[in-house]
Formats: structure tokens, sequence, C-alpha cells
């Protein structure tokens, strides 16, 4: 349980058992919407119908307003889960003094073609249970609080198994294998378990008239099918290196922030969780952002999932139609660009920490290296011999044409600082990546681009970088001519660009990172002021790409050593947030979180690259 502060003063706080330490949660979805299920048992998170949409269960951020789905032992209980394995299957064993019972949770994950032959509801979140050893009696509460608390809806008994759960236009079905009893809009009761006994329950939603019922002779076969779903996924996975675990659970989550309709990749599940207890650096991730985005694809390319990137390839066509040439920061799943940022000022917030946020001002900001990032993933897309089309090819000039045109002007960089625009390196030094693979683009697709002026160009980028970027007292690139570190950089020695990773000043610049950004594996983004109050964690893509950039440098050793001391850092289900806290450990931020994965998988294939066969791992050559 955790004991770190609430909304008091970090000297004189006392722990807020009403909420669980982030990393004591599990992610479950189906490629439209994802739950959060806590090793207590409980769903507090779970918006309906999309990743976007408003939550049903909301207690992550308001321990007394929002919703849940809970079952929990009424004993004293040690709690052990696992994922089954290749799969986004949850399984949570309760061990009590009188006997031990598992939860398996999942949402039925189908092709479209199975959906048309089986009947599943629009969305449904199912939970079972079997008693594997003596009894073990357990509390169940059902408590839908939709509009993130604000509204109570109307509950009512349907059959004696089937409940109905409604509020304005939105309906529930609820299927308990145990009778509940209707207090104030809240479902509740217990049932005891003996050994071989088994429960299902499932929480069904319908968007329209007539509801889908939740059939209980349908769960057996929707678990397998899920399972076979999962499972077939992983198997297009090429990677089987020592770390495979780890990159199979890190692609697996990313795979639940893809949703399907659309192809959009969205940053996080959730909206709010703090990146400092008690901070106010609270935001809303359940939209896309095209750097986070053409990272996804990048890794998810560079394993073999080839799928996934040719819907991502689409949607950027269909959310670029109405702002091209020009690139927006973030999108909605439906490629919407009107964000509005508003507070919920009633909510408490995830351990006191408000305000609790709805959309993304960061929709609004100018952020130069965005241009480079997509062109740098539509350029490894083709480089895996997927094909791109005359459309492609028109969006591909367009930002080549922004980049020219708008590399010169200040921008709000890739942090989405709010204290102004400024002339940052990192997005000076993508818009030369971008400008270089167009070039490569026109090359191997044959269309034509103002090939000299984009050369001419690069090339002026490249000597601003050097001239302005580079501090020759710190011997390393800096945030903004004249100040600051940003880890940001550490991607000069990560991607293909003007100068070499052995380039004196890109190890330079790693080696300045390590020493004043970095608190042992874990790494700080920058140290200045940013607009904004108090402090924040260590941001955890930046530290795996300094356990990555180390091994570009050739410091192959302090390399695997950083990775592995991070993949300690992830949870019992091997997931991360944004960011930790170095002191406590504790995981902060939005979760879980893509950059964080992306970051992982990253960092694992660079090593297997780098290392071949020279070397095992730490944990492996120990074994």
């Amino acid at each position: 349980m955790s004991t770190s502060p609430t909304r008091q003063t970090k000297e004189t706080a006392a722990p807020d058992t009403r909420y669980p330490p982030i990393s004591d949660y599990g992610a479950i979805g189906d490629g439209r919407s994802i739950a959060l299920v806590s090793r207590r048992g409980s769903v507090d998170w779970w918006c309906l119908p999309r990743f976007d949409s408003d939550p049903v269960f909301a207690r992550l951020l308001d321990a007394d307003l929002g919703g849940y789905f809970a079952i929990e032992p009424l004993e004293p209980a040690e709690t052990r889960r696992r994922y089954r394995p290749d799969t986004n299957i949850l399984e949570t064993e309760f061990h009590t003094a009188s006997g031990r019972v598992l939860i398996v949770d999942f949402m039925p994950a189908l092709t479209e073609r199975q959906k048309k032959i089986f009947p599943v509801p629009y969305r449904m979140l199912v939970r079972r249970l079997r008693c594997h050893a003596g009894r073990v009696t357990l509390r169940i509460t059902v408590r839908l609080r939709p509009s993130f608390g604000r509204r109570t809806p109307d509950v009512q008994r349907l059959q004696p198994a089937w409940y109905s759960i409604g509020w304005a236009d939105q309906l529930c079905i609820l299927y308990s294998q145990v009778p509940l009893e209707i207090r104030g809009g809240t479902l509740t009761g217990s049932i005891t378990l003996e050994q071989g006994q088994r429960l299902d329950l499932a929480l069904a939603y319908s968007p329209e008239a007539p509801a889908e019922l939740p059939i209980p002779q349908h769960f057996d076969l929707l678990e397998r099918l899920t399972e076979d779903f999962w499972c077939t996924w992983v198997g297009h996975c090429w990677y089987r290196g020592p770390y495979r675990d780890a990159v199979i659970r890190s692609a697996l989550a990313l795979k639940l922030m893809i949703y399907a309709p659309s192809g959009a990749i969205i940053a996080a599940p959730t909206t709010s969780l703090p990146e400092y207890i008690g901070g106010v650096r609270n935001w809303d991730y359940r939209y896309c952002w095209l750097r986070d985005a053409a990272f996804t694809v990048r890794v998810l390319l560079n394993l073999g999932f080839h799928r996934e990137a040719d819907a991502f390839v689409d949607w950027l066509l269909h959310a670029t139609r109405l702002t091209h040439p020009e690139l927006q920061v973030v999108y909605s799943i439906y490629g919407e660009t009107h964000l509005p940022e508003r507070l919920l000022t009633d909510l408490e917030g995830y351990r006191g920490s408000r305000p609790v946020r709805v959309g993304n001002d960061a929709s609004r900001q100018f952020q130069l290296d965005v241009y480079g990032e997509v062109l740098d993933a539509l350029a490894i897309y083709r480089r895996t011999g997927r094909p791109l089309e005359r459309d492609d090819h028109t969006l591909i000039r367009g930002l080549a044409s922004v980049i020219m045109r708008r590399w010169q002007e200040p921008d709000d960089g890739i942090w989405e600082v709010r204290s102004g625009r400024a002339h940052h390196v990192h997005s000076k030094a993508m818009c030369a990546v971008g400008l270089r693979r167009v070039r490569e683009l026109a090359r191997l697709d044959g269309f034509s681009i103002p090939e000299g002026e984009i050369a001419r160009t690069e090339a002026a980028i490249e000597d601003w970088i050097l001239r302005h970027g580079y501090d020759p007292e710190l011997g390393a690139f800096v945030s903004v001519p004249g100040r600051g570190l940003d880890a940001a950089l550490l991607v000069l020695a990560l991607i293909d660009c003007f100068l070499s990773p052995r380039d004196p000043r890109v190890v330079g610049t790693v080696e300045a990172i390590a020493r004043y950004l970095a608190r042992g594996e874990l790494v700080y983004r920058y140290l200045r002021e940013d607009g904004l109050p108090g402090p924040e964690g260590a941001f955890v893509i930046c530290s795996f790409w300094l356990a990555a950039a180390l091994a570009r440098i050739g410091q192959l050793e302090r390399a695997f050593e950083h990775f592995e001391r991070l993949l300690q850092r992830a949870n019992d289900l091997g997931l991360l947030a944004e960011e930790i806290d170095p002191a406590s450990g504790e995981q902060l931020g939005n979760f879980p979180q893509a950059f964080s994965h992306i970051g992982l998988i990253d960092t694992a294939l660079a090593l297997e690259e780098l290392s071949g066969r020279e070397r095992l791992p730490v944990s492996v050559a120990a074994s």
C-alpha cells in the first residue's frame, strides 16, 4: 500500500490508502477501450465506448465520487498476478488463510469475421472466478458513476441474473451468477466459493437499443477466442532475443493503445495521473500524438507487425486532410483537431493531485520535430517493403515544404513546455532528419521533389545546429542556444542523421546527459524552468534512450547494465508509467505509457543489433 503524500504538504502528509500506487494496476482492453484493474481486484478506470470517452469507472481520480467494479476477499490476502502468456488476459490470485481464488479478467478480442459468427456485446468486461483451494468469501461491488462520477445511474433487476444500469441514452447490462442488492445506484453482494466452484460476472455496454445481453454460455468460447487472438498476433513478432518477455509485454501494451476502427494510436489510456504527487502536471493523454504514434509504428515495424503500420498510414492521410500540409501535434482517434482543455474542479484528483483535465491544449502548439518524426516513420515503413501511394507522396512533399518554410521559427518543442516558444536544437535536428528522409523516399519511389532546394535547406539547418546548438565549454549540444541540457538530444546517437554516433560532440552530449540529468539509471528530461510550478519525476523513455545511446557510442557494458536496471523498474506485470520518482521508486504519470514501452523495445532491439553474439546480457550470462 502506498505511503506517499496526498494533497497535504510533503513534510506533514499522511498516507492515503484510498489510492493504490499507480504501479498496482494492470490493463485489459479490446482495441477500442481499456480498463485498469488494481491488485486489490477492483476495476477503477474504464472509459466507454472508446478511449477518449468519459469513464464509467473513475475511482482512480476520485476515491469518493468515481465508480468502480470490485471483487475483493473479506479476509486479508496475499495477491499474485500475471498476464496469461502472450495475451492481455489478466489473472489475479488471492491467497487467504482459508483458501485460494483466481480472477480472470478480459475483454473479448475477436476478429471482424468472428464477430459476425459469434454474438458479442458492443463492449464487454468479463470477470471469471475460480476457487482453487479451501474456501474464500468475496465481496462484490458494482458502482457505475458515469461522466467522471457526476451521474448516478438507474439500476433495475431485469431477471434473476441480469441487471440494467442506465443513464441518459446509455445502458449497461450486468450478468451476475450471485444475487446482488440494489442500493442507491450501486449493486452489492457477497459469495463464498469452495474448492472447485466457479462464478462468472460480465458487464456489457450498448450504445443503442436493443442491448446485447452477456450470455454466460458463450464465456468459455469468448475466453478461448480472445486468447487465440492475442497469441496469433504475438506470433508475427520475429524477436527471439533474451529480453523477449519484456519486449512482447511492451508490444502487447502498445497494441492495446491502437484504436482498431481508425488505426490511431493513443499516448496512454488515462488522464491526469500526476507527474508528481500533489502537483499540477496532470495531462489528458487519451489522444493520438503524431510523434508518439510515429515512434510506435517504427517499433512495431521493426518487430514484424505490419498491419498496424498500414492502418496508421491510412489514418495519417485522413487526419491531416484538413490541415495539410501543416501537421497538428495531437488529434483525436478519428482525426479531429479541436481538443479544448478543460478542468474538472470538483474532482479530487489522484491522491489530491489537481487539476483533473479533459482535452489537451498541446493541440494548439507548434512543434517542428513532429515533421521529422513522421517522415522518419514513413521512411522506415517504405524500407520494410510497404507501399506508398500517390497521396502519400503528396503528403511527403507538403511536409518538406513546411520544414523549409518554417524551420527558422521558434517552436514549443518535444516536451510541450508552457513557457513560450524557443529555438529548440532537438527540433532543428529533426527537421534536418526529415528532409534527409524526403530525399531518400523520392529516390526509392521516383516522385519529384525540389531536391536542390531541400539539400540546401538541410545543409543550412545542420550548419545552424553546429554553430548555435553546441556548447564547447560543456562539450555537448544544448536544449536552446546558450542554455541547458535536454535528454531529447540523445536521439543524435540513435537516429541516422548528419553526425555519426561516434562523433566526439555526440559522445560528449551522451556523457553530459548521463552526468547531469541521470540519477542512477533514471534520466530527467531537463533541469530548467518550463512555465509550470513544482517538480516532476524522471522520464522513462529518456532513461531507455540513454541505455541505447550508450550502446551506440560503444559503451555496451554500461548500456546492458543500465537497461537491465530499468527493466526492474516495471511493475510485476511488466507495465510502465510515463515517469518514475528516483527517490521513492514510485511510478508517476499516465499509465501504461506508450512512450515508455516504445523506449524499452527500441533499446532491446538496439542491444540485439549492436552486440550480436559477442556478449550475453548480464541476466542471461548469470543464469
